[in-house]
């Protein structure tokens, strides 16, 4: 049991979580219900496929800070066609198409310009926010239409449209890294690239396809956020690009790249977006959210390092100590052979 634990990142968060759970709910009753579960799932939305999305492009050891731009980005594009006479379908596309062309400029600069992720997607976080504020010039897009505002809305069995479109999106990524070869490529690219190069994998190709398809999930995301609120700010999507890279790291995902699950994003995704909603249960001002949703996030992590460091000697004493049962004593050499041994010293001599 200490071993599956300790190997395993999305078990021992999943624990976390219900223990939270469990807590939040003696002290504030009501806390868990059904009608809190709906609401914990849909307020993850927009942060669960962003985090999807930032998984992908961790996973070749490269990092994505512009998705909250991208977000942004996106939502406005899909607005603005909808407020000018567009159809949904339409809008929705170039919303997706905005997204992809995004991560597109991503991926060329790390891979054709061989500049630094973090460096590259720093400026376009800036570039696409600009480009953003200049397309509204600085106003929000308001009066969207309500066939946008109902895809946000529960249906008879108590899930909206938008919630269908991010489980299939888990699902399909799912089956994505783990099934298919461009899965593996992903992994093997983070795990060691100049392993994966000589192997034949078409390594700036496949960093590429994880910049788009981020670019993608955050234009869904840009999508989610619309339809939920029912306008777009000028701030959309700010900041969620970190909150996105921590639900990843509490998820498992390595930022080392090669490592990382998509049932560790969803774990992570639920346990900080139900901070979100505990707060507000337990009646604590909503400018203690940032500190509070830190302070947390700080004390699992290093807990959650502790713990293993701590398992991880157990388990290496208890195999020491098998081991050392196991081993037979070396046994004290007999008369015989102490008087063979003598007579060859004296005939060396």
């Amino acid at each position: 049991m200490l071993d599956f634990f300790a190997r395993n990142r999305v078990a021992t968060l999943c624990a976390v979580t219900i223990l939270a759970f469990l807590l939040i709910g003696a002290a504030a009753p009501g806390y868990l219900s059904l009608s809190t579960a709906s609401v914990v799932m849909s307020n993850s939305l927009v942060l669960m496929s962003v985090a999807l999305g930032t998984m992908l492009v961790i996973l070749t050891r490269n990092i994505d800070v512009s998705s909250g731009s991208v977000l942004g980005l996106s939502a406005v594009v899909l607005g603005m066609m909808l407020n000018d006479g567009h159809s949904l379908g339409l809008a929705i596309a170039a919303c997706l198409l905005t997204g992809a062309v995004a991560g597109l400029i991503n991926g060329l600069l790390v891979t054709m310009l061989n500049v630094p992720s973090i460096i590259a997607t720093l400026g376009t976080l800036g570039l696409f926010r600009g480009v953003m504020l200049i397309l509204t010039g600085g106003n929000w897009i308001e009066e969207l239409p309500l066939s946008l505002k109902a895809l946000a809305d529960n249906g008879a069995v108590g899930f909206s449209v938008l919630t269908v479109i991010v489980i299939a999106s888990l699902i399909v990524v799912g089956l994505l890294v783990r099934q298919t070869r461009f899965g593996r490529y992903l992994y093997a690219v983070g795990d060691n690239r100049e392993a994966a190069r000589h192997l034949g994998i078409p390594v700036k190709l496949v960093q590429i396809a994880a910049f788009v398809a981020a670019g993608v999930l955050a234009a869904i995301a840009g999508m989610i956020f619309a339809a939920q609120i029912g306008f777009i700010p000028n701030q959309a999507g700010n900041g969620l690009e970190l909150k996105a890279i921590a639900a990843n790291v509490l998820g498992g995902v390595s930022l080392l790249g090669g490592s990382g699950t998509v049932p560790g994003i969803f774990v992570g995704v639920i346990f900080l977006t139900s901070i979100d909603s505990a707060l507000v249960f337990l009646k604590i001002p909503a400018f203690w959210n940032d500190f509070i949703a830190g302070a947390v996030l700080l004390l699992v992590l290093l807990l959650d390092g502790r713990v293993r460091m701590a398992v991880d000697r157990a388990i290496r004493a208890k195999r020491y100590a098998v081991h050392h049962h196991n081993t037979p004593a070396p046994s004290a050499p007999t008369n015989s052979e102490t008087m063979s041994k003598s007579r060859t010293q004296e005939a060396g001599e």
